[in-house]
């Protein structure tokens, strides 16, 4: 059990609208794009992965070097930090359906729980000690928590009501990385040491390799309304796609080029993808249509400092994490 230690800081935001030519019309006609930021309580926390809170208003960070999680409340613009029990390292989280916040200890080897009314955490160790660092943490319908482990090279399942913990060896050196499900409930992951995506029966854990181009190491994982499966291809500057029931593969070079470095990434209703290329400076936000094959870019103001994961909110709001310059923020689409 901790204690919770709370702080407030005073948001800092910053707006930036931005109208795009009308070449680069999207499916659904012209958007703009809004940024607002908060800076992290604690300095250098190196805020990694975001989250959306249930309750409708919060934006969840993992403090990674401080050891914390954090709460911005978009509303009022109040930021606390929730102290972890030691050496922790969090690395990503995701809300369950009771507001509590899941993450992944990538330091002490294990899922960690807070609840968020009392801040109180419960650890759940993994059975295998080569499941040393876990990734990234995703729910499926069924309530069920997957995770990645990535220098580990396994796949993970955790049932919250009993506390069990199931692991599956994922093929070797293959570094399990970003996690997704289906819409049938199915987890897919990339495996970024290879060429590959891989798929994981929720029942049996069998796991199915999707091969795309040669050379690629997809990095970020998202999926669209039809069930495609789009990633960042870190090292050679694309994104791509893959069609899991055709496996047909597509590729488009990113606007910054090949040491563009795209990472973040995450897809809206309106089936455009979304995704931050990071070897740009400062780093950009990109829109892709699938439709028209159009890239849209901003800048991101605060220069992103590597945007390492982004999540979509209900509410189709994007919400990123700013690791090199610690802080955190919120973009809103409008349609003209």
């Amino acid at each position: 059990m901790t204690l919770l230690r709370a702080f407030m800081s005073a948001a800092v935001v910053l707006m930036v609208m931005a109208w795009l030519p009308a070449q680069l019309q999207s499916q659904g006609g012209k958007v703009d794009v809004e940024f607002s930021e908060w800076s992290t309580v604690t300095p250098n926390a190196h805020p990694h992965d975001p989250a959306f809170g249930i309750d409708g208003r919060s934006l969840w960070y993992t403090g990674q070097r401080a050891d914390v999680l954090g709460r911005v409340d978009m509303t009022t613009g109040d930021v606390r930090e929730f102290p972890l029990p030691g050496r922790h390292g969090p690395h990503g989280l995701v809300s369950d359906r009771d507001g509590h916040i899941w993450y992944t200890a990538q330091a002490a080897g294990l899922i960690g729980k807070l609840d968020s009314k009392t801040g109180r955490v419960t650890e759940y160790k993994m059975p295998n000690p080569a499941a040393r660092d876990p990734h990234t943490p995703i729910f499926d319908r069924n309530g069920m928590l997957w995770f990645t482990v990535q220098g580990g090279n396994f796949i993970g399942r955790l049932d919250p009501k009993s506390g069990a913990v199931a692991l599956k060896e994922a093929p070797a050196g293959s570094r399990p990385y970003g996690i997704v499900t289906l819409s049938n409930g199915t987890p897919v992951f990339d495996l970024s040491g290879t060429n590959k995506i891989g798929a994981i029966d929720p029942a049996t854990m069998e796991i199915t390799e999707y091969t795309v181009t040669e050379g690629a190491r997809p990095r970020r994982i998202a999926v669209d309304r039809n069930d495609v499966v789009w990633y960042t291809d870190y090292p050679r500057g694309y994104l791509g796609r893959v069609d899991l029931k055709t496996k047909q593969v597509q590729e488009f070079p990113s606007p910054g080029g090949r040491s563009s470095m795209p990472y973040g990434m995450t897809t809206t209703a309106d089936g455009a993808i979304w995704y931050s290329e990071s070897g740009v400076r400062p780093n950009t936000l990109v829109r892709f249509d699938p439709a028209t094959r159009a890239f849209q870019t901003w800048n991101i103001p605060n220069g992103g400092g590597v945007v390492r994961h982004m999540v979509t909110a209900p509410n189709g709001e994007l919400l990123l994490a700013y690791s090199g310059v610690n802080k955190v923020g919120r973009v809103r689409i409008r349609k003209m």
